[in-house]
């Protein structure tokens, strides 16, 4: 019980420091994003939406993104230009490598997960019975190339 009272109110002190740390102002720069303050709109890929955190993915800088996947949808394979890291922010999201978009190569990774991806390399992604939000960071500008794209 002693123990419980303890932790109880450390977590309180946290949170009451955390309030005040917030009202007080932050540093010049200082970026804060709460859930519900992101602004979706649409992504490269119909149907897939964004959110910018940091960045401008469009121009030479870094970039850190949110990207909104529904549920059951397949994108074919295609490239970035550059490298890239992505964290599973919530679903299980599904990656495979190669030109051809292959059910038995997907990787399930869960919320949580980390990958890096290297520039150029053909990939492919799924969700399932379930939407999916990455976070993807890089080196502006992205693009998004199908592999299978009409020359």
């Amino acid at each position: 019980m002693k123990r419980t009272v303890v932790a109880a109110t450390a977590i309180a002190c946290v949170l009451i420091a955390s309030h005040w740390a917030l009202a007080q102002g932050t540093p010049p720069g200082t970026v804060i994003v709460t859930p519900d303050k992101l602004t979706w709109k649409p992504g490269r890929v119909p149907g897939v939406e964004n959110s910018d955190l940091v960045g401008d993915s469009t121009k030479q800088v870094p970039y850190i993104q949110r990207v909104r996947f529904p549920a059951n949808f397949k994108v074919q394979a295609h490239t970035h230009p550059e490298e890239r890291t992505y964290t599973i922010i919530s679903g299980t999201w599904y990656v495979g490598w190669g030109d051809k978009f292959d059910e038995g190569k997907l990787i399930g990774l869960s919320a949580g997960s980390f990958y890096t991806e290297p520039a150029n390399v053909p990939h492919f992604v799924a969700t399932k019975g379930e939407p999916v939000v990455v976070q993807i960071s890089g080196m502006g500008p992205t693009a998004t190339k199908m592999v299978d794209a009409p020359k």
